[in-house]
């Protein structure tokens, strides 16, 4: 299997406030994200999951707040960057709802995740490893992406994401309108991947007993706040978990 170049690399989010005008999503989010690490950011739609997500990405500027994204001891203000310099330093996002092209077939949604210069030259291997690591796209290359199951969508999105030979993987909500099994296949090709490919990771996803499957660390947000984090025992046992993640009185 496919082996990435090992970097170190290091998350800092600390004191995040965004929003979308007098809509305050964030407000005062910190938190952590180590080499290596699978780090899980849990909550009900609208508490800020996707919010967080996009600032991190460029696609939404915080209005107070550090995003520093630590390569090889290189220091980089992702809230002062662009989305193109921030995929081009490695960071490559799985986003809620898919966003593929749809009338554009499979391999072309694919090729188009590989346009960071880094991945250019590896289009062929990365090609292999995605089509290796999900069949049903090799079979279905040549068909349109928007025909395709939500299932099989969401592999899509993951493998255009891998195309891009990603240092940090971003993924959003990845259980949105799957079957429990096809989820529970999702969360275990993400760990698989993320194994193969040297992957930091962070998720951000409301289904918890999937979630923990994978995670090493986790982070609760509710309004816009981080409420509690821990590790994965540790979150098991906190009662906000418990009422409202575990159906637990």
């Amino acid at each position: 299997m496919y082996k990435g170049l090992i970097l170190a690399i290091n998350l800092h989010v600390t004191d995040v406030h965004a929003g979308y005008g007098a809509v305050k999503a964030l407000q005062g989010v910190s938190l952590e994200l180590q080499e290596g690490q699978t780090v899980v950011l849990l909550g009900t739609n609208g508490n800020g999951k996707s919010t967080l997500m996009k600032c991190l990405m460029g696609m939404v500027r915080p209005s107070k707040g550090e995003m520093i994204l630590e390569i090889n001891g290189a220091r980089h203000d992702l809230a002062a960057l662009s989305t193109e310099d921030i995929v081009n330093l490695g960071v490559a996002l799985v986003p809620e709802g898919r966003r593929l092209f749809p009338k554009l077939t499979v391999e072309e949604n694919l090729l188009l995740g590989a346009f960071r210069k880094d991945a250019r030259d590896k289009i062929k291997q990365n090609l292999e490893h995605c089509f290796g690591a999900f069949p049903i796209l090799a079979e279905r290359k040549n068909q349109l992406a928007g025909s395709m199951s939500g299932g099989q969508q969401q592999m899509l999105a993951i493998a255009r994401a891998i195309m891009s030979s990603p240092k940090l993987l971003l993924v959003d909500e990845p259980s949105v309108g799957l079957s429990p099994l096809l989820v529970s296949q999702t969360i275990t090709k993400l760990k698989e991947l993320k194994d193969d490919y040297n992957l930091t990771v962070l998720m951000a996803e409301q289904n918890f007993n999937q979630a923990m499957r994978i995670a090493d660390y986790g982070y609760i947000i509710v309004h816009g706040e981080i409420v509690f984090q821990g590790d994965v025992n540790t979150l098991k046992e906190n009662e906000l978990v418990k009422s409202y993640y575990l159906g637990v009185a």
